[in-house]
C-alpha cells in the first residue's frame, strides 16, 4: 500500500483528489493539508510514501514544501501539481527535490499512475512541460543586470541600488536602459514582469 499525502487550499479539489487516488486499490490517503506549512507538518507526523501538492499555496508554496519535505524525508517522493506550467518553474520544483510534475488538468488515472512510478523512484514530467522547458529562452540578462533589476522590481530608487551595489547613479542607469532594451520592455516594471515570468528573476 502506497501512502499519499495530498495538499490543495481548494478544499473541493483536495476532496476530488482524494476520492479519486482512493478508488486505487494499491494508494491510500493518511493526510490532507490545506496549505504549505501544514502539509509539512502533516508529513512530518504521517511520514507518506508520495506527497502530491498544488504549486499555489499560502504559507509555502509547492516548491517550498517539495524542498523542506526532501530535506526531512528523502524517501518521500513530492509531486507538484500546477493549473500552469512555466519553464521556470519546471526547473524550480526539480532543484528543490520535486519528483514529479503534473497539470491539474491531467486524467485522473494519470496521477495514480505518476504516484506509482515516483514511488519506485522514477521521475515524470509532464511532456508537453518538459518540452515548454527545453524550448525556453535563454536569459539575456548578465549576472550584474539581473542583480541590478532586482533591486528596481521594488521601485527603489537608483542612488539606493548604487549604495547596494556599489555601482555609480549612472552605471545603475545605464544597466536599467539596456535592460528595457534587450528585454523589449516598456520600462522596469514590465522588465521585472517578464524576467519573473521566464524564471530567470525567481
Amino acid at each position: 500500500m502506497i501512502r499519499v499525502l495530498l495538499a490543495d487550499d481548494e478544499e473541493l479539489i483536495r476532496t476530488a483528489l482524494a476520492a479519486l487516488v482512493s478508488l486505487e486499490v494499491d494508494l491510500e490517503v493518511v493526510a490532507q493539508a490545506g496549505d504549505g506549512r501544514a502539509a509539512v507538518e502533516e508529513a512530518l507526523t504521517h511520514r507518506p510514501d508520495v506527497a502530491v501538492v498544488d504549486l499555489q499555496m499560502p504559507r509555502l508554496d509547492g516548491v517550498g514544501v517539495a524542498a523542506e519535505i526532501s530535506r526531512a524525508l528523502p524517501a518521500c517522493a513530492v509531486i507538484i501539481l500546477t493549473g500552469y506550467g512555466k519553464p521556470s518553474m519546471l526547473k524550480r520544483a526539480l532543484d528543490a527535490g520535486a519528483k514529479g510534475f503534473l497539470p491539474k488538468g491531467s486524467p485522473g488515472g494519470q496521477l495514480a499512475d505518476v504516484i506509482r512510478r515516483v514511488h519506485r523512484g522514477s521521475r515524470y514530467v509532464d511532456p508537453a512541460m518538459a518540452a515548454d522547458a527545453l524550448t525556453a529562452p535563454p536569459c539575456p540578462l548578465t549576472p550584474r543586470e539581473l542583480e541590478v533589476l532586482r533591486l528596481a522590481e521594488l521601485d527603489t530608487p537608483v542612488a539606493v541600488i548604487a549604495r547596494r551595489t556599489h555601482l555609480s547613479p549612472g552605471t545603475v542607469r545605464n544597466h536599467l536602459s539596456a535592460i528595457v532594451a534587450k528585454l523589449g520592455a516598456t520600462g522596469r516594471a514590465d522588465a521585472a514582469r517578464i524576467a519573473v515570468d521566464n524564471g530567470w528573476l525567481p
